[in-house]
């Protein structure tokens, strides 16, 4: 057989099963993983002050930020691993990332005034960690399964975007039944876990996605 037509036999028999829009699985994986941390939260009971929290602008913006970033890093994640997809794509969620942070920084502006250098005291917190890792197991393993199907065009960014959606999501749920209010605690305790376990996430990228042949890129 001629090499053209191998060519033609191969290209006229070979099977791709193509995936659904990247903003299609991304809603999946919001829907299947808000389910989850609603029941997480439901089990650990909504913090007694929620109705008061939920009445301050702040509260609301730096939830909002934080389940936008969880919902803007999914669809970049699941882009990533799309050929030919614009590379912008995968910057989506760093508007709502720098909105959160701005709305952490804000509320340390306000205890400093309000308190001084009291208000900035920072004290040990390990359950902050303990909590949004315990939260984000289910979202993470189940957008892990998700983009495996993909190509790994890009590993370090597709990991380190999936785990960056689902620490967010977990650090926004833990908002709702954790009475840490402290803006310094929360941003080192809180968002510094979100920030370690997507730079984990970008680490060992390489090593969970993987083209077929072994070959990284």
């Amino acid at each position: 057989m001629k090499t053209d037509d191998l060519i033609q036999t191969l290209a006229r028999d070979a099977y791709v099963q193509r995936l659904p829009h990247p903003g299609w699985r991304a809603m999946i994986w919001l829907a299947i993983s808000t389910a989850y941390v609603a029941g997480f939260v439901a089990v650990m009971g909504l913090r007694p002050d929620i109705a008061a929290k939920l009445a301050e602008p702040s509260f609301l913006v730096e939830i909002g930020a934080a389940y936008m970033t969880s919902m803007m890093a999914a669809a970049a994640a699941f882009c990533a691993g799309c050929p030919g997809r614009p590379l912008w794509e995968r910057f989506a969620p760093l508007p709502f990332l720098v909105l959160w942070l701005a709305s952490l920084g804000e509320g340390c502006w306000r205890d400093w005034v309000r308190s001084g250098s009291d208000g900035l005291t920072l004290q040990p917190d390990l359950l902050c960690f303990s909590m949004i890792l315990a939260v984000s197991i289910v979202p993470t393993l189940v957008i892990f399964i998700m983009i495996r199907r993909a190509a790994p065009i890009a590993p370090v960014t597709t990991t380190a975007l999936a785990t960056l959606a689902a620490a967010a999501l977990a650090a926004a749920a833990l908002r709702l039944f954790h009475e840490q209010d402290a803006s310094i605690m929360i941003l080192v305790w809180q968002f510094g876990s979100v920030a370690v376990l997507a730079g984990l996430g970008a680490l060992f990228g390489q090593y969970l996605l993987r083209w077929p042949s072994g070959v990284r890129r």
